[in-house]
């Protein structure tokens, strides 16, 4: 008899400087847990523009508002996390977590946002990266 599948997702996590902590699903279904469930609504949204591609979250910290550069370095890493990661400089959409909804019935990893803002970015990733799995 199989045991069942843990109900927490797998993400890959990434420190940047500052303290900040960036996740990034590994899956259609963590990035549904990301986006739906784990993220609060002052955390930063990121994806590739119009590619498909991990859905990465910039987790917010209490009284600090993230620079340009730190939310660059989130979009980079969801650049990386697409399809276009072999592509050059891309553009990145990124809104607050709250800008971010999932229609009823959608396939998993489909959501829809607003108050979009676009970055252009270079894919790339901090290193050392580390996957981690994180309870619903």
């Amino acid at each position: 008899m199989s045991e069942p599948a843990p109900s927490s997702g797998r993400f890959w996590a990434y420190e940047l400087p500052g303290g900040w902590q960036v996740l990034a699903g590994c899956s259609e279904a963590d990035n549904d847990l990301l986006s739906t469930r784990l993220a609060a609504p002052e955390d930063w949204w990121f994806h590739a523009s119009g590619l498909p591609g991990s859905h990465v979250l910039l987790r917010a910290q209490p009284d600090l508002e993230p620079n340009r550069d730190v939310r660059k370095q989130a979009a980079s890493i969801a650049a990386y996390h697409s399809k276009g990661r072999k592509g050059g400089v891309m553009g990145v959409s990124c809104v607050r977590a709250r800008d971010v909804s999932k229609p009823r019935g959608a396939k998993p990893g489909l959501v829809q946002i607003r108050n979009e803002t676009s970055l252009r970015v270079r894919p790339a990733v901090p290193h050392p990266a580390k996957t981690v799995r994180l309870p619903e």
